[in-house]
């Protein structure tokens, strides 16, 4: 089985003391993880350090940063380098999301070098995909993603787009209460998977992992999850409730 992830993203909430209390609390949940079910939690880069120390020893739960550079080193104030984060034991990074596409106008082809420096450091890029609102009512959403994927990921061999775990968004539905229906979700998953067939064959396409973001909570996960090709989700608001989220890993396959 493809691996099975629930994908926390913390965006920019909480501050220190509360996002150890919501660490403490969903360490606490009851949920049975694997090789092939796994937690990503992706917290604000001040937390890094105590999410990391605190999932030490945790089979199947793993940190991730919500972004980083392309470059190693060097005078780029303000920056993170994935060899800085690699060095405090992060072992994911989203990258791509589209409020990082939206308000820091950041390209596919920026994207694409954000990519290659984390495969290099042995880390595993979460990459985001998906349409606009606009773009869903016009029905050009599958070309579009296509676009996304192709000038962001196609550069790469077999073996390296199966250690990159696509996230697709839909942006209308992002914090808009709204959520794709199971069906669209499997539709458009379906679709990405097949656009890596064609490019890579069939055998690498089922091997890649497709999450589902975009108004995931405890009541839909399960009918979410439960699609063909919906690998699991990248959560966002409701990650920042242990208990809901915890109910959300256990929505896994």
């Amino acid at each position: 089985m493809r691996q099975q992830i629930a994908a926390a993203n913390w965006k920019m909430n909480l501050t220190y003391d509360n996002a150890e209390q919501l660490l403490d609390k969903l360490l606490e949940k009851s949920y049975t993880l694997n090789a092939n079910r796994k937690v990503v939690m992706a917290v604000p880069f001040p937390y890094l350090t105590l999410a990391v120390n605190k999932v030490k020893g945790r089979e199947g739960i793993f940190i991730a940063a919500q972004n980083c550079y392309t470059k190693k080193n060097g005078a780029y104030t303000g920056e993170t380098s994935v060899e800085m984060l690699q060095s405090i034991g992060v072992e994911y990074i989203v990258i791509g999301h589209s409020e990082r596409r939206e308000y820091f106008n950041e390209s596919n082809a920026f994207l694409a070098e954000k990519v290659n420096i984390i495969l290099e450091n042995n880390i595993t890029p979460i990459f985001c995909c998906g349409e606009s609102l606009t773009i869903r009512e016009a029905g050009t959403q599958n070309e579009f993603v296509d676009n996304q994927l192709k000038e962001s990921l196609f550069h790469l061999s077999a073996e390296q787009i199966t250690k990159v775990v696509i996230a697709y968004e839909p942006i209308w539905a992002i914090g808009t209460g709204k959520t794709a229906t199971s069906q669209q979700a499997q539709d458009i998953h379906q679709h990405i998977r097949s656009t890596f067939a064609a490019k890579y064959g069939h055998d690498v396409a089922q091997e890649i992992t497709i999450l589902y973001g975009g108004s995931v909570k405890g009541n839909n996960a399960a009918e979410l999850f439960g699609m063909q090709d919906v690998d699991g989700g990248l959560v966002g608001g409701a990650s920042l409730n242990a208990d809901e989220f915890a109910t959300i890993i256990n929505a896994l396959k």
